[in-house]
């Protein structure tokens, strides 16, 4: 976009990018790209030809901006549009690294405890030879499974994951479990408002670049994520196919909030659609980006909170024999 929108030409501009990249297998295909752009093809139709490095989104946008003469316009719209988002998931991914470090450190404790500490322990109430309490018994029990099976109850895990990971592959339970997350009070809520955040910012970026608004609106319906809200999308569509307008459009859907419907509304009476549309999206990435921060910020208590009744459970079953003991001893 930078090279482009300085008027340097589409092959001297994928030359320069060529070399820049440090991965040969990407610079290679873009070197392809350029000796396809120097033969006269556009430059749509030659990433078109490379589909592990560019999405239709991408090459529809670019054919746009060829189309309309505003291709370093467009480019610019796209990378910001590949910013923003991969900005969400990298600042989801760091907030996430604290509470997964944790949850690992607590269950390494957990399981070290059940392995090394409570067979230590047992070994001496065996030698007492009396009664212990409940909470000691069940505690031993847990120990006793965890040493002689769990190395199979790992294996198992492993095998169910995989198993899990294969099944999950095929639309229809993808399907199923799509919907049952839209349906928790929790998590639907916000999955609604990144998925509506999504398809406002995609649709902005298409029908901005100069993609026909029937064909933005297809392309902004595949990138949603849920398949639930994706079928949704199609009423969207079909609306368009009649000759409906944009806000009775997506006024038809319910995973869009009241503001973009009306944002969008606002936008197609003024000439402003896409800007409306992406203050729209600014807005709900915002929102889920509160939701999200919150919810972290519970989270990484609720872990100490559980991984420490869960040591204090140990620890009260190691304790009440020996304060037992000590108690008949001393009666």
């Amino acid at each position: 976009a930078t090279l482009i929108g300085a008027s340097t030409p589409v092959e001297q501009a994928l030359q320069i990018v060529a070399g820049q990249s440090d991965k040969p297998r990407e610079s290679q295909k873009l070197q392809t790209m350029r000796s396809e752009v120097i033969e006269g093809q556009k430059l749509s139709q030659a990433m078109e030809r490379q589909r592990d490095l560019f999405q239709p989104l991408y090459c529809s946008m670019v054919a746009a901006g060829e189309n309309s003469g505003n291709l370093g316009d467009v480019l610019s719209r796209l990378a910001d549009y590949l910013e923003r988002r991969e900005h969400m998931k990298r600042k989801l991914m760091t907030a996430l690294i604290y509470p997964i470090a944790l949850s690992v450190t607590a269950f390494a404790v957990v399981v070290a405890l059940m392995v090394f500490v409570v067979p230590r322990v047992v070994e001496q109430f065996d030698s007492m030879g009396r009664e212990l309490p409940l909470l000691t018994r069940v505690m031993i029990g847990l120990s006793d499974l965890v040493v002689s099976f769990g190395w199979v109850m790992a294996f198992a895990f492993l095998v169910l994951g995989a198993l899990a990971v294969r099944a999950y592959r095929q639309e229809a339970l993808r399907r199923r479990v799509h919907g049952f997350l839209l349906g928790l009070p929790f998590l639907g809520g916000p999955i609604r408002k990144v998925e509506a955040a999504r398809f406002s910012r995609t649709l902005a970026s298409l029908i901005g670049s100069g993609v026909p608004t029937l064909q933005s609106f297809e392309a902004a319906r595949m990138v949603l994520g849920n398949l639930v809200i994706r079928s949704e999308g199609e009423a969207i569509v079909h609306s368009l196919k009649e000759g409906g307008s944009v806000a009775r459009a997506l006024g038809q859907v319910q995973f869009l909030p009241p503001l973009v419907v009306h944002m969008a509304a606002a936008g197609q009476n003024s000439g402003q659609l896409p800007e409306m549309l992406n203050k729209a999206a600014t807005y709900l990435e915002e929102e889920f980006e509160a939701i999200t921060e919150a919810a972290l910020n519970l989270l990484e208590p609720a872990i100490i909170i559980i991984m420490g009744g869960v040591v204090t459970t140990i620890v009260l079953a190691i304790l009440l024999p020996i304060l037992q003991f000590n108690s008949l001893a001393l009666s």
